[in-house]
């Protein structure tokens, strides 16, 4: 004899017991089908909600436009306020540093520009030695340029800003980049003039 079968009779019962009506009124609705629950289901109000308009479908020409204009938008943000790199008091006094004189980075980029074409192989030596000197020239007044203004931000960042939590290291290596760049080229745009008292 089976251990885990039903007996016959039992099944007999179960096939004869009749189906209840909530059984009846389950089979009667479709799948998906909730029960009420007795009352209306209230609407959201609409206060706080925004009013729904008619979006106007643009034409791809339109939508070229469009994107142009918050380029130019948003690049000339930049140029006037520049990006989170330029926040905080520091780095204003940084670039106020380097943007009140002249600097050597300025012209680094143009004197780059004809070392790059003196010391071709087609040069005569003469002025592949030149072009050379002149490299060594301007990196090492780069340096002293350099070494100048991260002198002068750490003297006047101790006398106004000493309990700051901006990095010395970090704020020598934006203004040196920033010296580097020809003053139309930087962003933010300098707010003050060659000469300058900071």
């Amino acid at each position: 004899m089976p251990l885990f079968r039903r007996k016959a009779t039992d099944l007999l019962d179960e096939v004869a017991k009749p189906a209840t009506t909530e059984e009846e009124s389950a089979a009667a609705h479709p799948r998906g089908y909730t029960p009420a629950k007795g009352r209306e289901t209230p609407k959201r109000p609409s206060v706080g909600r925004r009013p729904t308009k008619a979006v106007k479908s643009l034409s791809k020409e339109e939508r070229r436009e469009e994107r142009r204009r918050l380029r130019a938008e948003s690049a000339a943000e930049f140029r006037r306020e520049g990006g989170p790199r330029d926040r905080g008091p520091e780095r204003l006094l940084a670039r106020n540093v380097v943007d009140s004189r002249r600097t050597v980075g300025t012209w680094f980029l143009g004197g780059a520009l004809i070392v790059l074409l003196g010391s071709n192989q087609a040069m005569p030596p003469e002025v592949r030695l030149a072009s050379n000197i002149l490299w060594v020239m301007l990196a090492v007044a780069l340096i002293i340029d350099s070494v100048l203004i991260s002198r002068k931000i750490k003297k006047l960042v101790r006398e106004r800003f000493p309990n700051t939590g901006q990095r010395m290291g970090s704020l020598y290596l934006y203004a040196i980049m920033r010296s580097i760049s020809p003053r139309r080229m930087r962003a933010p745009v300098p707010r003050v003039a060659i000469g300058d008292p900071i």
